[in-house]
């Protein structure tokens, strides 16, 4: 579901490109997998943006220049938003959905995060496609199976939860509570202002910056940088600015002109 007009051909390509995909022959549920994959491996998940002072408009054209166009990332609502577009000019269809992430302090705020369920043409799903959050599972999940998932992430289940809503839990833990009722990205707004300015967002204290790679995952958050080799995890600390905007370069392909610093940090 969009709020904007189709991406045409020379938009899916450019964008197939980014990704570093081949066009499916079929929208089904072999090629959701791939691109599934291919998204989170060459698609930061970031939120530098807020950090930088930049404007992030919830408006397909706007996501599209700054994914594909300025080979950046963004958070749920953007890589997300941004990734439905695709898929639904690939053939699938794409239903917006809410969720409401779980924290120490019980659920997030109403349209806390973005998810997408997909339909494919050879009727295997529905499918919970999920870019965008993070340390997450590397392919789609079955959204009506309630059995353990074993994914490269780890180990998801998804529950009934009150009122309708589903529970997706990694490795037992919960991690968000999604609605099933449809959504256009504008409803999205709200809520991606919120977790912009707020001091009490996640997003506003500090800085992320992660992809999967071939051997596990690359993250930067502020001047650490983490890497993750088949499960083994090692940090560095980054001394000079310059070392900084190197990684950003070297390791998510995004060029800044200056370091960004959390807009308000965790010591405040």
């Amino acid at each position: 579901m969009s709020d904007n007009s189709p991406m045409d051909s020379e938009q899916v390509d450019a964008y197939l490109r980014r990704i570093d995909a081949a066009r499916p022959t079929r929208p089904d549920a072999a090629a959701l997998r791939e691109l599934h994959l291919r998204h989170l491996s060459a698609v930061p998940f970031e939120n530098l943006s807020i950090h930088l002072g930049e404007d992030i408009e919830l408006v397909e054209k706007s996501l599209l220049d700054k994914i594909v166009q300025g080979r950046r990332g963004g958070f749920c609502y953007e890589v997300n938003g941004a990734f439905a577009a695709l898929l639904g000019a690939l053939g699938f269809e794409v239903t917006l959905l809410a969720a409401r992430v779980h924290g120490r302090d019980g659920l997030g705020i109403p349209y806390d995060h973005l998810a997408l369920r997909v339909e494919t043409c050879d009727d295997s799903g529905p499918w919970l496609a999920d870019v965008g959050f993070g340390d997450h599972s590397h392919y789609p999940l079955a959204l009506d199976s309630r059995t353990e998932q074993a994914d490269p992430g780890g180990t998801f289940r998804i529950d009934e939860a009150p009122d309708g809503d589903l529970d997706i839990l990694k490795d037992g833990t919960p991690e968000f509570r999604l609605e099933q009722r449809p959504r256009v990205l504008s409803d999205f707004t709200t809520g991606s202002w919120w977790h912009r300015t707020s001091p009490k967002s996640g997003f506003t204290k500090g800085l992320v910056c992660t992809r999967i790679t071939p051997e596990g995952r690359i993250t930067l958050t502020g001047r650490k940088l983490v890497t993750t080799v088949a499960g083994e995890r090692s940090e560095r600390m980054l001394g000079t600015d310059a070392e900084v905007l190197a990684a950003y370069r070297e390791h998510f392909g995004i060029s800044l002109d200056r370091v960004p610093e959390p807009r308000f940090p965790r010591s405040q």
